[in-house]
């Protein structure tokens, strides 16, 4: 049995901890490895080691320090395969999707090549007569990142790690200890690309040691994805603490389909929405809201596509739905699932109790789908975070809008229409930060901010994008004048007031 070390300084360190928990590929329910808990001091230990580390990272150029990030896009590429089987491995992501995970965290890390242009300020001589002005754009010091266990190479090696150590910064991991495995892997490739000791580091610890990065001094940051208690926890905890932080938390993602939607391709949009990585992901589509006109037809659509879909292990590559992440969390499922029937909801297709020949001890739960689910219904309104999709029925396009506006999460929203001005109103009037028009998973590309809403996210500045870079670096104005032959043997002082 690996018992795993945390990374600090760029090294492997064993904890003293006594606590430890296990690791389990959940596609066959066996244990792989088991996480330390690290301890407070040892946290306080790492924190010291990145604010070192700052003093000389930080003073690198910026066109030095993306080198690092050159360097590493080509490892990344280079262990393309192996980053996918281990985030498969450990999570229970299907080949693909695992590989998805994989370029996710190498499109952050181009997005951070570009630091260079990013962070480049503005300026304007004779602001005022004789005066200059000068916006830089600096790094901070130490940020921690609070990772979730469903993606465990896109959150912490593409949202955060990258424009962080970029823009001159060093940065503290948090990995989940259900999926650690892939972001030390991926410390080691950052130290063969280059990176100095000390800018990235990656511990693993339980809530009550973590608080110590809401509270520290030398913690300028918090960058967190998780549940949306947890998310307003570490918002108001950190904040009151004078640290920057981004929250992105949960979803319910919606998605209104029109009568005049054609019904076989929405279907596997929806379909790849709704059941993609389990339905483990914050940007999956958990409700359906049809129009009454076509419901019966999608939903037997649905169906009949669902039925079709292969559940197994998350490594064979012919697998379509692999395993939710570990008994507990399906265990959690299931029990939505019964509050589901409880509530009154329609069950048109069961997932429990699905085998899969030979992985008998792995976590699955096959596509599972509930018709004619009210507002009153907490199944069609809290977060489930698995592969259970609820359908509600609507006469209008202005009783669905007003559906999914009611939902107290707002991450994403999406519309499945051919009507142009259905498209633009519902784009103009959704709550959902991010929006699709016939697109069921409406992620933009990482050059934009993954921007989500309401209850769905907590903090100013989002991850990546414009905004990204801007989190993790602070402005400076620089006002320059330079004194005139006459002006230096003067006794009179023109104070610099900001007025024309």
């Amino acid at each position: 049995m690996e018992k795993l070390k945390y990374f600090a300084g760029g090294k492997f360190i064993e904890s003293k901890t006594d606590k430890y928990n296990e690791v389990v590929n959940p596609s066959t329910g066996e244990v792989t490895a088991l996480v330390p808990c690290c301890t407070k001091e040892e946290i306080e230990e790492v924190i010291a080691i990145a604010k070192e580390a700052y003093k000389t990272w930080s003073k690198v150029p910026v066109l030095k320090r993306v080198q690092v990030l050159y360097k590493l896009r080509e490892l990344i590429e280079e262990h393309m395969d192996e980053l996918t089987y281990l985030v498969a491995e450990e999570h229970g992501k299907v080949w693909n999707e695992a590989a998805g995970d994989v370029l996710k965290a190498k499109e952050g890390t181009e997005l951070a090549c570009s630091a260079p242009s990013l962070m480049m300020g503005e300026s304007i001589m004779n602001a005022s007569s004789g005066y200059d002005t000068v916006l830089y754009r600096e790094s901070l010091g130490v940020f921690a990142g609070i990772i979730p266990f469903n993606f465990p190479a896109m959150i912490p090696m593409g949202w955060m790690t990258p424009m962080c150590v970029a823009t001159g910064n060093c940065m503290i991991l948090k990995a989940a200890s259900f999926t650690p495995r892939t972001a030390l892997r991926f410390a080691e490739l950052y130290k063969e690309a280059g990176l100095p000791d000390g800018v990235l580091n990656i511990v693993t610890c339980t809530r009550d040691e973590a608080e110590l990065f809401l509270t520290h001094p030398d913690i300028r940051g918090v960058s967190f994805v998780g549940t949306t208690g947890v998310g307003k926890h570490i918002y108001s905890v950190a904040a009151a603490h004078g640290k920057r932080v981004q929250a992105l938390c949960e979803a319910k993602n919606h998605a209104l389909v029109l009568r005049d939607a054609p019904i076989d391709r929405t279907a596997a949009g929806i379909m790849n929405s709704a059941f993609g990585c389990a339905g483990e992901r914050c940007m999956a589509l958990p409700v359906v809201v049809a129009e009454e006109d076509i419901a019966d037809k999608l939903v037997a659509k649905l169906v009949e596509l669902s039925k079709n879909l292969k559940v197994g292990p998350a490594y064979d590559k012919t697998s379509k739905l692999g395993p939710v992440v570990n008994k507990k969390h399906m265990e959690r499922i299931l029990s939505w699932i019964q509050t589901g029937i409880d509530e009154g909801a329609q069950l048109v297709l069961d997932g429990r109790n699905v085998k899969v020949e030979g992985y008998e001890n792995g976590y699955y739960i096959g596509p599972t789908i509930f018709d004619h689910v009210t507002e009153d219904m907490t199944i069609g309104t809290r977060e489930i975070f698995g592969p259970v999709l609820c359908i509600k029925r609507v006469k209008t396009f202005e009783e669905g809008l007003a559906v999914m506006n009611n939902n107290p999460f707002a991450n994403g929203s999406v519309i499945f229409t051919q009507n142009g001005y259905f498209a633009r109103e519902f784009a103009a009037r959704t709550h959902g930060g991010m929006v699709g028009v016939n697109v069921g998973i409406p992620v933009p590309v990482g050059i934009f901010p993954f921007s989500g809403h309401k209850d769905s996210f907590f903090g100013d500045l989002h991850t990546l994008g414009k905004d990204g870079m801007r989190f993790y670096t602070e402005s400076k104005c620089v006002t320059s004048h330079w004194f005139t032959e006459e002006e230096k043997t003067s006794t009179e002082v023109s104070t610099w007031d900001g007025t024309i």
